[in-house]
This record gives structure tokens, C-alpha cells and sequence, in this order.
């Protein structure tokens, strides 16, 4: 694991609340020249620390919104090679957003989209359950976001009480 500067951890931090961020913003925030910032920027892209640049989108906002679920998958893991081959052959469906292994009763915690609750079971038991090193899998739907990556997507009104004082 890789020591980064005072500067680039500041980056990240910055980058991490907003990705829109430009360098010239960056620079004035941390008192640093553009020339530093940008090649900070440069080096953690080039040493794949900053991999990619995303949105966050409260899809329950949109039409066409999409089932999520959360897989919990039981593994035999495989000699010599872990949990690694495994995971690596889960990740590669395009169905699959997330993988994690994970410490306490399962192994693996797999994230997957489909357009609906149909074709995500039709992927569980089509694709993943019959992996020969899966052994079990417990399937949980998300019903509703309320935060995601730090955004809170609930429209809150501002309290208009009046404050009543004694």
C-alpha cells in the first residue's frame, strides 16, 4: 500500500464530495499552484487511486427506474487461488455492479441491477447458483434509498416552527 502526500490526500478528499471540481477550484481550496494540483491529479489517476469520475442519481426520481438487489453468496473458495477466481467470474456478468468479500456468515456480498424482479431472480438462478463454487445465496431486494456515497435523497422541509421561549 502506497504513502500519498498531505496534497493528494487533500485532493481526494475534495474530489471525493464533488468530482466536478476543477483544478483551478482545487488549487485556491488548498492553497497549492494548479501545476501542483494538476499533476496530483495526474499521479493518482496514473497509479489508479482515482479510477473513475460518477454521478449519483436518485433514480427514484426517474421513469424507468431499475430493481437493485444484495446477494449474500456462500463460496467453497479454490486452492490456490482463494476467493479470487471466483469473485473475478461473479464480477465479469454485466447484470453485476458491486462485489465485496466479506467477513461473518457469507463470503461474498454481490450488488446486481436488472429492469425488474424477474430478470434479477432469472440471473440468480440462471448464472450465479449454478457456479460450482457457489454453495448458497440469499437475495434482498432494495425497496428504497434514502443515502447513497454520503448524498441523502429525501427532500426535507425546513422546520417553520416558531420557537417558543419561556
Amino acid at each position: 500500500m502506497k504513502e500519498l502526500s498531505e496534497l493528494k490526500l487533500k485532493v481526494l478528499d475534495l474530489l471525493r464530495e464533488d468530482a466536478r471540481r476543477n483544478p483551478e477550484l482545487l488549487a485556491t481550496l488548498l492553497g497549492a499552484s494548479l501545476e501542483e494540483v494538476k499533476t496530483a491529479i495526474r499521479e493518482l489517476e496514473e497509479e489508479h487511486i482515482i479510477v473513475k469520475y460518477a454521478t449519483v442519481v436518485n433514480s427514484s426520481k426517474l421513469d424507468d427506474e431499475k430493481v437493485t438487489a444484495l446477494i449474500e453468496v456462500q463460496i467453497t473458495p479454490e486452492r490456490g487461488r482463494g476467493f479470487e477466481a471466483i469473485a473475478e467470474r461473479i464480477y465479469l456478468f454485466s447484470q453485476v455492479k458491486s462485489v465485496y468479500l466479506m467477513s461473518g456468515a457469507y463470503d461474498l456480498l454481490v450488488e446486481v441491477e436488472g429492469r425488474n424482479l424477474k430478470e434479477v431472480a432469472s440471473f440468480v438462478s440462471d448464472k450465479l447458483s449454478p457456479l460450482e463454487s457457489v454453495l448458497s445465496t440469499k437475495t434482498h431486494f432494495i425497496l428504497k434509498k434514502y443515502k447513497q456515497d454520503g448524498i441523502i435523497f429525501e427532500d426535507h422541509e425546513e422546520d417553520r416552527r416558531l420557537v417558543i421561549s419561556p
